[in-house]
């Protein structure tokens, strides 16, 4: 079985119209198993996360999410919050990672979402279940120290989405160009009070010609 990883570097911007994330395109075992992996997800109109860990498992919880969502947005005929989907995804990975398996898996989420009541809200649920709010940025994967050097350095409160954007840019690059296992691509998104939209994909080539 390949065991593929992802989320090798995620970053989540907390901005005062919106929240930004982005991720890399790789996914690695052993060795670099894909090129253009989604490492974010929408998951409702104005929710939406980026991912890290085992593929099979990613996948397993966000179909779950989703569907647990659709469900409690039925039921009080209205949008689900962002605190009510964030508590979710806490307590599926909670109880997830704690079921025995011959398999026992990984995933971490930055979830971010936007709407009039709440605001910009930023979380990392991260591999054990806990969840915890960011006022500023949250970054995930064996790429995060140089993204947050970059962070650390140039994010400044009041910041707009398209600040953030750029920002974003500047934080995965620095990751790009010095963590082995981040690669091949970044892809970016916006939540808006128009809602979850990419603003920005761009896939990297490398071709040696000998």
């Amino acid at each position: 079985m390949k065991n593929l990883k992802s989320g090798t570097t995620t970053v989540g911007i907390k901005c005062n119209d919106g929240i930004v994330l982005a991720a890399d395109k790789r996914a690695t075992t052993f060795y670099v198993a894909h090129k253009d992996i989604e490492k974010i997800m929408p998951i409702t109109k104005n929710i939406a996360v980026t991912v890290a860990g085992d593929v099979s498992e990613i996948q397993y919880i966000i179909r779950l999410a989703k569907a647990e969502l659709k469900l409690k947005s039925l039921r009080k005929g209205g949008d689900v919050s962002i605190k009510e989907a964030v508590n979710l995804f806490g307590n599926i990975v909670y109880y997830n990672i704690r079921k025995y398996s011959p398999f026992p898996g990984f995933a971490g989420f930055i979830l971010g979402g936007y709407n009039e009541e709440e605001g910009s809200m930023l979380y990392e649920v991260e591999g054990a279940g806990s969840v915890l709010e960011y006022k500023d940025y949250s970054v995930t994967g064996s790429g995060s120290v140089f993204a947050l050097g970059v962070l650390d350095s140039q994010y400044k409160k009041d910041l707009t989405v398209l600040e953030g954007i750029e920002l974003a840019k500047k934080s995965l690059s620095a990751s790009l160009q010095r963590d082995l296992f981040t690669g091949d691509g970044v892809d970016i998104y916006t939540i808006t009070k128009e809602g979850v939209k990419k603003a920005f994909t761009q896939k990297i080539e490398i071709k040696l010609s000998i």
